[in-house]
This record gives C-alpha cells, structure tokens and sequence, in this order.
C-alpha cells in the first residue's frame, strides 16, 4: 500500500523548471532512495513534498489524503518529518532543548518522556551530552540530533536528505546502520543522498533523478547492477 504518491509534480524557480512532471510512490514499511547528481531536483523534491517550496503543478497524496496545498506544520501533525540537507539543528539551543522542539506536535507529557528515552537509547552520545549547546557538538553528533529531532514527533514517513554529507566513512556506516533499524521499527523511509553505492545496498526501491525528471527505477539491487548507475554514480 502506497503511503506517499507523487503524481506529476512541477517545480519551477522563476523560468527555470526544477521538476518537470515527475511520479513515484513510497509503499508503507519500505526504504525508498532518490539519487542524483547535484541540481538534478532531490533536495526540491522533498521540499515540496512536505510543504516547504510551493508546486506549480501535480499532486501529492499521504496516507491517503491530498496534501498537495497544505502548508508544512500541518503535515507533519499527520506524521511526515524531515531531516534537512546540512542538519539545521538549533545551534544556540542544548541538545534536550532540540529535541523537545522535535516534540512541538506531541502534547501528552508521557509520550514525550517516552519517546526521549527511545531516542536516547538510539543515540546514546545524545544522552550524554543532553545539557551541551548543540553549536558545539560535532558534525556525526549533529546529525544524530537531527535524526533524533525528527522522531519525536513520531513520523511514519521519515524523508532524510543527505544524512552521509561531510562525515567520515566510520559515522557514514553508522548513519546508515541506524537508518536501518529505524526502518525495522516500523519507520518508512524516503532518502535523498549522493552516496549511491550505500543508499542503493538498503533500499527497497530507488528511483534516479537527472535534471528534474526521474530516468530509471527499480530495485535497489536492479539499480546497483545497472550500467548505467554503475558509470554515473557508482565509479565502476
């Protein structure tokens, strides 16, 4: 069952066309990967699809409901969250202050404790460094926080875009393995990211964006063994 359909969606900056009509959905329990190069529309693409850049044209249904008008606080109150390109945490708040603004849609204060302690048994360092000014943490700490930012408010989507950006091949395995194992607890996922090569190897499908128009999709083992992929984004 699809929980996210994108139907011919359009973008434009001015006379520029970012999106030129594209379509995919995202099937409920899956993993589902946009790769591209830089420009060809992904970071847009999530952007729109939670609200945050306005659609000159298309449609965006999510679990069932249109949401193509509606402005982005109200669809994260349905249970979309993103992870932004470059983290974006709030740099002068402490680590726990970010995460309660993840909360900002949960009202039951036991929900809240619950879903903390959840987020700090996924990410420990969080819990350690709970008091700390999240402006000083390091680059894998932040997109920990960022990550465990976007859990409070319980999403059944969880949209990342370019969570591997900047981080050492270490914290990039890292990231994916957690990325994983949100996905077993019952999480969909949508992920942008440049990393083919590891976005491919977790995904159930992926889809390839090339100037605003989606080129190839299919499996995320049909994607890795294409030539195609292999020669663009794979360095094989």
């Amino acid at each position: 069952m699809a929980l996210l359909e994108v139907k011919n969606l359009e973008v434009s900056y001015g006379v520029i066309k970012a999106l030129k009509g594209i379509s995919f959905e995202v099937n409920e329990g899956e993993i589902v990967t946009l790769i591209g190069a830089n420009g060809a529309g992904k970071t847009t693409t999530m952007q729109s699809v939670i609200g945050l850049i306005p659609k000159n044209g298309g449609s965006v249904i999510y679990d069932g409901q249109d949401i193509t008008k509606q402005p982005c606080h109200k669809i994260v109150h349905l249970g979309m969250s993103q992870v932004p390109e470059g983290r974006r945490v709030f740099q002068e708040l402490t680590v726990y202050e970010n995460l309660l603004m993840g909360a900002y849609s949960i009202k039951e204060k036991d929900t809240f404790k619950e879903d903390l302690e959840k987020v700090y048994k996924r990410f420990p360092r969080l819990a350690e460094r709970s008091g700390q000014i999240a402006g000083t943490l390091s680059g894998g700490e932040q997109q920990m926080l960022a990550m465990g930012r976007a859990l409070m408010s319980r999403p059944k989507l969880l949209m990342l875009d370019e969570p591997s950006m900047g981080l050492s091949p270490l914290l990039v395995d890292e990231v994916f393995d957690i990325i994983k194992d949100i996905n077993k607890d019952g999480t969909t996922i949508l992920l942008v990211e440049q990393n083919a090569g590891k976005s491919l190897a977790i995904s159930d499908r992926a889809y390839v964006l090339e100037t605003g128009s989606i080129v190839l999709s299919g499996t995320g083992a049909e994607l890795a063994a294409s030539e195609d992929v292999k020669k663009a984004y794979l360095g094989v």
